[in-house]
């Protein structure tokens, strides 16, 4: 009975402090932000997830990164437990809403960005656009402008079929802000200009067996590694990691080598 007891004990703990983490709450440009901070350090790491995902995207790594700095996680408006509005964003007001963030938890730091798939965007932008308040950047599986041009490239009727499916989907999706960002901007944007700081890049080339859509034949996954490769070495403290072993989600297929790489970055950033 006992045994059972604390093992009541100990699961209701967990559970209330799970709770706990997700209803913390900050108000943003008027909104409530879903939010988790913890640890402590010589850096102070922000999250950034991608497309419509909530902070827990970065469960599987945000325990062992939270040992060696000040972690922030959150929910982007619209998204987990934030404020739930119907609004278009671009990438520039999210932007614009994250450095809003760190002002109301009082981090006045530069921070180590870290975002996944669209979150790149998001990152990619901050760090162009605010340029003091970042000291390095990590993007896992970016989302990117280019991937178009990768379909072209490789088969140009067959590619605008294949996106011109792809923006239907999105439109059905009701003209999601990935829609917004990356289908409606006349010409379509180019990667911002970011300073010399340290930069990782994470890129999966890991081939599919059956490829839905050129982007994810064996071409496209080549081309996708010579994209990020060629854009992370352009900078003079830029890094690539080429993974087989995961496709778009690797801090959820191999998170031990996405903590070596942050742990790394860190240990690369003044």
């Amino acid at each position: 009975m006992k045994l059972i007891i604390k093992t009541i004990l100990f699961w209701v703990l967990i559970t209330s402090t799970a709770v706990f983490a997700e209803l913390a709450k900050v108000k943003v440009n008027g909104f409530d932000i879903e939010y988790e901070m913890v640890g402590s350090g010589k850096h102070t790491v922000l999250l950034e997830a991608g497309g419509s995902a909530r902070l827990s995207d970065w469960d599987p790594i945000y325990n062992s990164l939270i040992k060696h700095a000040k972690v922030i996680r959150y929910s982007r408006i619209g998204n987990g437990g934030s404020s739930q509005i119907k609004k278009n964003y671009s990438s520039e007001q999210y932007a614009t809403e994250a450095l809003l963030l760190l002002k109301a938890l009082k981090i006045d730091e530069p921070v180590v960005y870290v975002a996944h798939s669209y979150g790149a965007s998001i990152a990619r932008v901050f760090a162009a656009t605010y340029p003091d308040k970042i000291k390095a950047l990590m993007l896992i599986e970016p989302a990117s402008e280019h991937d178009v041009d990768i379909m072209r490239k490789i088969d140009l009727p067959r590619a605008e079929k294949e996106i011109a499916a792809i923006k239907r989907d999105d439109m059905k999706n009701g003209m999601s802000n990935q829609y917004l960002d990356f289908w409606s901007k006349r010409p379509l944007p180019d990667y911002p200009q970011i300073a010399d700081i340290p930069v990782t890049v994470i890129a999966s080339v890991k081939k599919y067996a059956n490829p839905s859509v050129l982007f994810f034949t064996e071409k496209g996954r080549e081309m996708w590694g010579e994209l990020h490769s060629n854009w992370a070495n352009a900078f003079p403290q830029g890094e690539i990691v080429l993974t087989r072993k995961s496709y778009h989600y690797p801090q959820n297929d191999e998170p031990e080598m996405v903590v070596k790489q942050v742990l790394k970055l860190l240990s690369r950033t003044q």
